[in-house]
């Protein structure tokens, strides 16, 4: 059996009343209709397996589709100031082991005022959130890979204090040269501990030092940045910075891009 339990919790109530007041209100998520019918947490198929237990009625019954009808539009949580708790537990044939708490939890799933996540509650200005201690465990865990991994790469690019000065010039938009070797190190360390999974991406990118070398054209003026495209005297070079990529690698481009790399070097 694969244990798991979750919970539906509330958006905190601020207000001028005593919290222990605003602790006890009583919250309830309750029915809304899509279209002309009560909102349904189940597929089709579920249903069917699941709601006879519920209903007290076989799914061949008549008077089944009215009993479920009416079991969805009278369906009310009470969400408690700790939150409710649903335990969404199988069974080792996939079945739920609460149906209820299984049933309100995919219902609470598609509710309009309910967010997967608290941060999505935030942003939508929903009422109520998924709470999901697993998810919540292998997020903080992902966090903690991240930051190994920008470790390592932290590790080896501080072997080279032109890659670091490369790293810092893509990640942050710095002008590395105008900076000591520890401004350098310290501003890329502040970075990478921020933004883990940035930094790691940029430190694999095989495309780091073209990007680097991109980067310091525009900041030098031997190429022009105007919204995302990249232009030199009257061309455009790439409409994006991938467009931009593309057209240095190309072997046609050679003799402009010659042209181009000469000029950055009288300016440097």
């Amino acid at each position: 059996m694969k244990e798991k339990k979750v919970f539906l919790r509330r958006k905190e109530a601020k207000g001028y009343l005593p919290k222990e007041i605003l602790v006890a209100a009583r919250v309830t998520l309750g029915s809304v209709f899509v279209g002309r019918q009560p909102l349904n947490g189940l597929t089709p198929d579920e249903s069917q397996r699941f709601l006879p237990e519920i209903l007290g009625l076989p799914h061949s019954h008549p008077d089944f589709p009215r009993a479920e009808k009416n079991y969805w539009a009278s369906l009310r949580i009470k969400v408690p100031f700790e939150g409710k708790e649903f335990d969404v537990s199988l069974d080792a044939n996939g079945n739920p082991v609460n149906v209820s708490d299984y049933i309100n939890y995919k219902w609470a799933l598609k509710h309009p005022q309910v967010a997967e996540t608290k941060e999505g509650m935030k942003v939508h200005n929903k009422r109520f959130y998924i709470y999901d201690p697993e998810r919540d465990l292998l997020k903080k865990n992902n966090a903690v890979q991240n930051a190994k991994d920008a470790d390592k790469e932290f590790l080896k690019a501080s072997q080279s204090e032109e890659r670091m000065a490369r790293l810092l010039r893509v990640l942050t938009n710095s002008k590395p040269e105008q900076l000591t070797a520890m401004q350098v190190e310290n501003e890329l360390y502040e970075y990478k501990t921020k933004n883990p999974k940035k930094f790691y991406k940029a430190c694999i990118d095989k495309d780091l030092d073209l990007k680097d070398e991109i980067a310091e054209m525009v900041q030098l003026d031997v190429l022009r940045k105007i919204g995302n495209q990249y232009i030199h005297e009257d061309e455009t070079l790439g409409e994006t910075l991938q467009d931009t990529l593309v057209y240095f690698k190309n072997k046609k481009n050679s003799g402009a891009i010659n042209a181009i790399r000469a000029k950055l070097k009288t300016v440097k």
